[in-house]
């Protein structure tokens, strides 16, 4: 039996993050591989390759990242660069899936717990909430920079089922990343790993119909690989 639905922020309830990069190279006139491998060179510092583990733990201050970011893309480039609030820039312009953010409302409106579940620097929470305003939508929002711990982690995944008040097997998670959707089913969860908007609806529907409210246990639901994004 499914009671909570837990979606993921960017790359979901967002573009594709490759979408956004794109678009932020574009407003900053910063090139997109240097940039990529100064942001991977600085992120090895904190013994990860994770781009986003430093930001959404936080292991590092926006602000200092973007310091160290913009040293070592300005001695690959040979050129001083500088650069500007990372938050506001990345979400200057950034369209919400409102597709997606529609059939969220239609599952609360069935009765269903909504959550965003996310892994989320604090320097992004003013700029989620102006594009996907929680209040009426969301029944609890569990953060990895409020809560010390994110995805694919257990922990991060007990948490949000112990806050939604329900067993981690009526809970299911859709995330743009197989390996958070991995961590959920590992955690007991049931999972849609989000590639398209109108297939994830489909699919969720699906493991709804046959372990909803009404209906049997479901199985964990998946797509074919996609596009990693944080």
């Amino acid at each position: 039996m499914i009671k909570a639905v837990w979606t993921d922020f960017g790359g979901v309830l967002t573009p594709p993050v490759s979408h956004t990069f794109a678009a932020f190279c574009a407003k900053t006139g910063l090139p997109a591989e240097p940039l990529l491998e100064a942001v991977f060179e600085v992120t090895a510092r904190y013994g990860t390759d994770d781009i986003m583990l430093p930001l959404d733990t936080p292991l590092v201050t926006e602000e200092e990242w973007i310091r160290q970011v913009a040293e070592v893309l300005s001695a690959k480039l040979g050129t001083e660069v500088e650069m500007i609030s990372f938050a506001d820039t990345w979400f200057d312009g950034r369209e919400t899936n409102h597709e997606w953010l529609a059939e969220l409302y239609r599952l609360r409106e069935r009765g269903l717990f909504v959550g965003m579940l996310s892994n989320m620097p604090p320097a992004w929470e003013g700029h989620w909430r102006r594009m996907v305003p929680p209040e009426g939508l969301f029944d609890d929002v569990v953060s990895s920079a409020q809560v010390g711990c994110r995805k694919p982690d257990r922990e991060i995944f007990e948490l949000a089922a112990a806050r939604a008040g329900v067993r981690p097997e009526e809970c299911v998670l859709v995330d743009d990343l197989e390996k958070n959707c991995a961590g959920a089913t590992a955690a007991g969860w049931h999972a849609v790993h989000f590639t398209d908007t109108a297939l994830a609806i489909e699919r969720l529907a699906e493991l709804l119909a046959r372990g909803g409210p009404d209906g049997p246990a479901a199985e964990s639901v998946g797509a074919p690989a996609g596009e990693a994004a944080a």
